[in-house]
């Protein structure tokens, strides 16, 4: 059986049935690095748990923050990551980026639902027109 929770030599490890050695680089003491042991630990995990797991927490961790920082807070980090994404990619890749995830979101709904995702939204707009031409009072 592995002992992942504490610092097995090399020799060790290769002589154990059921651990066979999974990282290329190990340290010059012939134990796992801390980043080795934490990925092992993580490829466990992942083989218990599968990925619904890593979703069920992500999802959790999520509406946590969602909690701590409110809707406007949770909004502008988004809009924050948003930013940073079209960095990355440049302004071709995120427009290809969100065409892709329109199409994706087409596929959900359906093409009547999608319809009426667009309807909606160009209500939104008109109304949000509307309030920008009404003098300030």
């Amino acid at each position: 059986m592995c002992a992942f929770w504490r610092r097995v030599s090399l020799r060790e490890r290769q002589a154990s049935e059921g651990c066979p050695l999974t990282f290329d680089a190990v340290d010059p003491r012939g134990e796992l690095t801390v980043r080795q042991a934490g990925q092992r630990g993580g490829t466990s995990t992942a083989g218990k748990h599968g990925s619904s797991f890593y979703r069920e927490i992500g999802r959790r961790g999520g509406q946590a923050r969602k909690g701590q920082l409110g809707p406007e807070g949770y909004a502008k980090l988004g809009r924050k990551g948003g930013e940073a994404r079209k960095t990355q990619l440049g302004s071709r890749g995120y427009a290809e980026l969100g065409r892709k995830g329109g199409e994706a979101r087409k596929t959900q709904l359906g093409s009547e639902g999608y319809a009426q995702l667009g309807r909606k939204g160009g209500r939104r707009v008109a109304e949000l027109i509307k309030r920008g031409k009404q003098p300030e009072k």
